[in-house]
């Protein structure tokens, strides 16, 4: 399990061998910026918009001292995405009245420019998301900086900038107790449930049988 200062400890060389590949989208400022932006020590306070339109701080409002999951998505892929998504349905399904009390679960789009708010909302409406499930958007730069800061890049900036290529882990957190590792989205849903209570203390040494879902 890794701790967040490991995390990111490891994430630092990624982040820094994308170079201006990666950035030739003119979205934002080189690497080497992004780790000095404002927010906090490891995870950025830049704001981010919801599904319902509501503008939110990405580590006060959707991090602080919270168990959460999050992935990236976007509404026009066609590949992993819509498989992981009816996957989580079923982790929502599970969690119940644990999500958006205990456990609170958010999707990133990974094509902001086109997922505004309504694409989103008709995207959860599509996908039968109940509430609790936010998606998420915001400005290409901010997008970015939040991918790399939890994981989701790859060294190899051809590979990094398809954005198919991150959609298919879930990253897994619990910030009060600086807890946090990754999960296939793809893999069975109780073991992404065992996942979640692994980080969540509250569930820590609970047996989950999980509820029928008939």
């Amino acid at each position: 399990m890794n701790t967040r200062r490991k995390l990111l400890a490891g994430m630092g060389l990624g982040v820094a061998a994308l170079g201006a590949a990666a950035w030739q989208r003119g979205s934002g400022p080189p690497p080497a910026v992004v780790r000095g932006s404002a927010g906090t020590q490891n995870f950025p306070n830049v704001t981010l918009y919801t599904h319902e339109g509501q503008a939110v701080k990405f580590y006060d409002d959707l991090i602080r001292g919270k168990v959460v999951t999050f992935n990236m998505m976007y509404a026009q892929c066609e590949r992993s995405c819509p498989v992981s998504t009816a996957n989580l349905r079923l982790v929502q399904k599970m969690l119940g009245e644990r999500v958006g009390r205990d456990v609170f679960m958010y999707s990133i789009s990974l094509q902001p420019e086109m997922d505004t708010p309504e694409r989103l909302r008709e995207y959860v409406a599509r996908h039968h998301i109940e509430p609790g499930w936010l998606f998420l958007t915001g400005a290409r730069a901010d997008i970015d900086l939040v991918r790399y800061r939890l994981g989701f890049y790859d060294p190899d900036p051809l590979v990094d900038f398809n954005d198919a290529n991150h959609t298919g882990m879930l990253r897994v957190g619990n910030d009060a107790l600086d807890r946090w590792t990754m999960a296939p989205t793809l893999t069975e849903p109780e073991q992404i449930m065992s996942t979640i209570n692994h980080v969540d203390m509250a569930m820590a040494h609970t047996a989950y049988p999980g509820p029928s879902l008939v």
